[in-house]
């Protein structure tokens, strides 16, 4: 081989490894991205896929659906008025810990309803709630299990009692959030 030929080789492989390279830190900046804006709901997306990529992709799509959703925050108003509710609901706890529950997950669905996310389905209310509120998302999944036990007179009083505490979580959460999640 010729001096040019040997040095048109060694360019073509620079460039492949540098476009390997480049490739590698793209995917680790997007990983990186990912973890840190869904945090353990990272994880739990990883664990129900096939493989990362595919989990991945999940969560960038739930990234861009979100950014289409025209959320928004809460007027003064608005935050007082679902704070006397709330604060009615745990009084209600008292005497009717089922219906209260069953409130307060009515509660946490109608600010989220105002605040601009879609609410017709479980399934994709957490979809769209994990891209500003991963750290909370568990709280509100736990909280709903609780709930549908209890609409089923299988949970206990505790049970009902840790809902109320799961739900509060995410309550507080959409209640006070500008839209810093955006």
């Amino acid at each position: 081989m010729t001096t040019w030929a040997w040095v048109a080789v060694v360019v073509i492989v620079v460039v492949a490894l540098a476009a390997v390279g480049y490739l590698a830190l793209q995917r680790q900046k997007r990983r990186s991205h990912l973890r840190e804006r869904f945090g353990p709901e990272y994880e739990r997306a990883v664990a129900e896929h096939d493989d990362r990529r595919e989990a991945e992709q999940e969560l960038l799509e739930r990234e861009q659906r979100h950014a289409e959703l025209d959320i928004r925050p809460l007027s003064a108003e608005s935050r007082e008025t679902y704070a006397v509710r709330w604060t009615e609901v745990q009084e209600r706890f008292v005497d009717a810990p089922g219906y209260a529950v069953t409130e307060a997950d009515q509660l946490v669905t109608a600010v989220m309803a105002e605040r601009g996310y879609p609410t017709e389905d479980f399934e994709q209310r957490l979809s769209d709630l994990s891209v500003g509120h991963a750290e909370t998302l568990d709280h509100y999944r736990t909280a709903h299990e609780i709930s549908g036990r209890a609409a089923r007179e299988d949970a206990s009083t505790e049970d009902l009692r840790q809902a109320m505490v799961h739900y509060r979580a995410l309550f507080e959460e959409l209640l006070h959030e500008t839209t810093r999640g955006r």
